[in-house]
């Protein structure tokens, strides 16, 4: 059984992470489970127990360190589990990117990479605190803390104001125009598509062409609590043209979506609807 749980951070740091979350489960040993993640920010992902890969290339897994970072997808991303885990994360919110990073994000979409590439012997120091926790709270102040000193680091504080009204548009309406969003968020079309590749990863027709499939796939899960005219703005022109953003986003037809368990893509879709509402 997948259990998962996810937590606010602390006032000073919520221009910065978006949510903490544990996932954890109890299997057979020699159960796999493989499915995608679909990530709208880049996340952490401390891995504290269990054999957690990624499909780094067609049919090459790996797991390069115990602490991950991963970037937003634009495609399905393969994750293979074996037998129990217990995972810890942070989802970074594009906002706070270069208060974190000093590289545009778009250089890390849809990879994995030891987090110690980018933050050094903060993450061993991390993982060493993240052994001694006895529960979820004090693990997450372990990871508080690290990434206070990683913004002392980095010694760029401020937050995007014009990519935190991006993210809010992208999960609260994402059949928005692209011209409009710029509009929206102070910024011309040509500045918003540099800063969103620089924050997001991504375009922006891009990240809302995703944020839109989410919206569909959290309706299909029965997760969704937006209102009937709301679902039915974001149906698409045709049949065929909701088929390929269908497998575009998860390589399956909606029909083959509505059918296949995925455990992880599943849960994430819950934890986005739930934080959705408490922002």
């Amino acid at each position: 059984m997948l259990l998962s749980r996810t937590f606010r951070p602390s006032g000073d740091l919520a221009p910065y992470i978006r949510r903490f979350y544990v996932f954890e489960a109890q299997l057979p040993p020699e159960m796999v489970i493989e499915d995608f993640l679909l990530s709208e920010t880049a996340f952490i992902r401390c891995l504290l127990k269990g054999d957690w890969k990624g499909e780094v290339s067609p049919g090459q897994w790996e797991k390069p360190a115990d602490t991950l970072f991963f970037g937003a997808n634009q495609r399905p991303f393969l994750v293979r589990v074996q037998g129990s885990f217990h995972v810890v994360g942070i989802a970074i919110r594009p906002s706070g990117w270069r208060a974190l990073f000093d590289t545009p994000h778009h250089a890390f979409t849809d990879t994995l990479s030891p987090l110690s590439d980018l933050w050094g012997d903060l993450v061993g120091r991390m993982e060493e605190g993240l052994k001694k926790a006895q529960d979820d709270g004090e693990m997450i102040a372990v990871i508080e803390g690290i990434v206070r000193e990683q913004l002392q680091r980095v010694g760029r504080p401020d937050h995007d104001l014009a990519m935190a009204k991006m993210e809010m548009i992208t999960r609260t309406d994402s059949t928005m125009r692209v011209d409009d969003v710029a509009q929206a968020s102070g910024l011309s079309t040509r500045q918003l598509e540099r800063r969103c590749r620089d924050t997001f990863g991504l375009t922006p027709k891009a990240i809302l062409r995703r944020s839109r499939f989410l919206d569909m796939a959290t309706a299909i899960r029965g997760f969704s609590t937006r209102s009937e005219s709301d679902l039915a703005a974001l149906r698409y022109f045709d049949q065929s043209h909701l088929n390929r953003e269908f497998k575009r986003f998860c390589n399956m037809t909606p029909k083959q979506f509505e059918e296949t368990i995925t455990p992880l893509q599943t849960a994430g879709l819950k934890l986005r609807e739930e934080s959705l509402h408490e922002d």
